[in-house]
């Protein structure tokens, strides 16, 4: 013998199936991709990807501001002659970097940001290690331009 169903609720299978409600994040099954292909554009899944984005170009000219002001003294002991001009170099780029980390919200940041790692790599006429800074974080602003474009488009 079956127990009765309780009260108020009918049988799981006797209630027809209701769409989900559209939440407004999925495109619509017609739209496609910019590159022309057909298929539907991909999606983050972040709820304000412009700001993680912001956020991940923040981090990393923070991180080489921090790297740059506390590399000044190894690099005088161990590696040899930093004379007061690459001193000043590094000391001058780690403010432009935090300076653009607080401006990210515009978009002439990120131009700007890859213009620092230029000058990061050329300060490697002041001392070698300086360049290989330049390499190293080149390198990781390369993949959050790469991160960006992904995201955003």
């Amino acid at each position: 013998m079956t127990s009765p169903e309780p009260r108020g609720e009918p049988a799981p299978d006797s209630r027809p199936a209701e769409p989900a409600p559209d939440s407004g994040s999925a495109p619509p099954s017609g739209s496609a991709s910019p590159s022309g292909s057909g298929e539907p554009a991909p999606q983050s899944g972040l709820r304000n990807p412009e700001a993680a984005v912001r956020g991940l170009g923040a981090g990393t000219l923070v991180l080489e501001a921090i790297v740059l002001l506390l590399a000044i003294q190894p690099i005088r002991i161990m590696g040899g002659e930093l004379s007061g001009w690459g001193v000043g170099s590094v000391i001058a780029l780690a403010v432009v970097a935090v300076l653009l980390a607080g401006m990210m919200r515009r978009s002439w940041a990120w131009t700007a940001g890859t213009g620092l790692q230029v000058l990061l790599l050329a300060s490697g006429l002041f001392h070698w290690s300086l360049a290989a800074l330049g390499l190293i974080f080149g390198g990781a602003w390369v993949y959050a331009l790469y991160v960006r474009r992904t995201i955003l488009g």
